[in-house]
């Protein structure tokens, strides 16, 4: 009688009590070492259930330790070689350091951010922001929660629950994680109303969709793709108009963050001051695009509207806390004073391709004396993170050759040092736009671990074949012969 393969794979409790996992507890906790241990097993039972043999205790005993391991070490630095400036799974905006260390001290210490020192009273949260705020943007006042979903959720469910809110069909947008301005609509409260068309929406059809019902005019910028050829949409102003004539209010989500027009952004990204001169009453926006800033979602706007708001019992649901606050008092303040250039995302955007190409270089020469084949390429880099979809930035970076791109790829992400790149056209691709100065010694180690990894599964680098790349088509032109 053939015996359950399943019967084979051992206990929980049985690991637990042998000698590595005793030791591995002290360090790790036994709650955690027990979790992913009942987490490896139950995939080895669902294994097992189809004939396959279970790995020898010490190896189910090492996966549950790996697990146990990153899960307590918790977030780790990544080099981002990507080109992809904003890149959303990789957290957005870096800080600049002066905010970084401002977070810093307001994470290890406790701080005034909700109270009066002069008076010994409660104060308002965010109150330093939001002055800053005010003076870069001309609003009435501002307010801070903890995302641009949270902004506009806030926004609805305190102007228009239980009223329409206008919506453009070519603005109901899903903004990440699939998450759908519909489903943040309606669980706000409020109701729906499609005006217009998917490519075509008139003034007229917002105009036609008025009733006593509605609560609110919402637009929303499609910040994370474009629509092109036979398209319309009203302008800000006109939409302003409509809404002050029927009295309702008119929230313009412009998502990205761009305080002001200048240093190259298209001229159909809109931006909070513009939006707010053409009469929008309330702007959302985030904080970790454009501003450079840390997680965090912004309204800025008429301050009558913005004190409802601050009193809808959302409003506690969604603040923002003394880190995030503190990181964005001082990106602010950088902004204010004129030193966006200290601000990482602004040096990334604005940093000349030749200046991308030195670093490049740089990082070339470094690799290359482990692996003739890095060259230095041209490429393109992205803005991402929903913001400015369909441009590009000119930029640099190197092409490796490997025998195995992802593979290859996969022993970046998971080295340490940890690094992002891209793969095209079965190269690696460092983005160097993407990468600081500081960074490149440590990017080139990691190039270093991941090629040892190739050789010790027996692959040749430096083989015959490296000069046998086929040619590149788009991004990465090779420019060393």
């Amino acid at each position: 009688m053939a015996v359950d393969v399943r019967r084979k794979v051992p206990s929980v409790d049985a690991l637990l009590r042998s000698d590595p996992a005793r030791r591995a507890a002290t360090s790790l906790g036994r709650p955690l070492l027990k979790r992913m241990l009942e987490d490896v097993l139950a995939e080895v039972r669902s294994a097992a259930a189809l004939g396959e043999d279970p790995p020898p205790e010490e190896i189910l005993l090492a996966r549950a330790l790996g697990r146990a391991s990153h899960a307590a070490q918790g977030m780790v630095p990544v080099i981002n070689a990507t080109g992809v400036i904003l890149h959303t799974n990789l957290g957005r905006a870096p800080l600049p350091e002066r905010a970084a260390r401002a977070a810093a001290r307001a994470a290890r210490s406790y701080t005034d951010i909700e109270v009066d020192r002069e008076t010994g009273r409660r104060g308002k949260r965010g109150r330093h922001a939001e002055i800053l705020l005010t003076a870069l943007t001309g609003a009435e006042a501002s307010m801070v929660v903890n995302n641009c979903a949270a902004a506009l959720l806030l926004a609805m469910a305190a102007l228009a629950k239980g009223k329409q809110v206008l919506v453009s069909r070519g603005e109901l947008i899903e903004i990440g994680g699939e998450f759908r301005i519909p489903d943040i609509l309606a669980a706000s409260g409020a109701r729906l109303a499609e005006v217009g068309t998917t490519n075509r929406t008139r003034i007229g059809d917002y105009r036609a969709a008025m009733s006593d019902k509605t609560g609110l005019i919402l637009k929303v910028h499609p910040s994370n793709y474009r629509l092109v050829g036979f398209t319309a949409t009203p302008s800000t102003a006109d939409l302003a108009g409509l809404a002050r004539k029927h009295r309702v209010p008119f929230l313009f989500d412009v998502g990205s963050g761009l305080l002001h027009h200048g240093h190259g952004h298209p001229a159909d990204e809109p931006s909070v001051s513009d939006a707010l001169a053409q009469g929008a009453d309330l702007v959302a926006f985030s904080a970790d695009k454009l501003l450079g800033g840390p997680q965090a979602g912004i309204l800025a706007g008429r301050a009558d509207l913005l004190d409802r708001l601050r009193r809808h019992p959302i409003a506690r649901a969604v603040r923002i806390g003394r880190i995030q606050m503190a990181a964005l008092e001082q990106v602010l303040a950088i902004i204010a004073a004129g030193r966006e250039g200290e601000i990482p995302v602004f040096r990334m955007l604005r940093d000349a391709p030749e200046k991308v190409r030195d670093r490049a270089h740089v990082l070339s020469e470094t690799i290359g004396g482990e692996l003739e084949g890095a060259r230095v390429v041209r490429c393109e880099s992205s803005v991402g993170g929903g913001s400015m979809p369909g441009s590009s930035l000119a930029s640099w970076g190197v092409r490796i050759q490997v025998p195995d791109a992802p593979a290859f790829a996969a022993r970046l992400r998971t080295g340490t040092p940890a690094a992002f790149s891209r793969i095209e056209d079965r190269f690696i691709l460092l983005d160097c736009r993407t990468v600081t100065d500081a960074q490149v010694p440590h990017l080139a180690r990691a190039v270093h671990y991941a090629l040892e990894g190739d050789e010790e599964h027996g692959h040749d680098l430096h083989g015959d074949d490296r000069h046998q790349a086929p040619n590149d088509t788009g991004a990465g032109h090779d420019v060393d012969g």
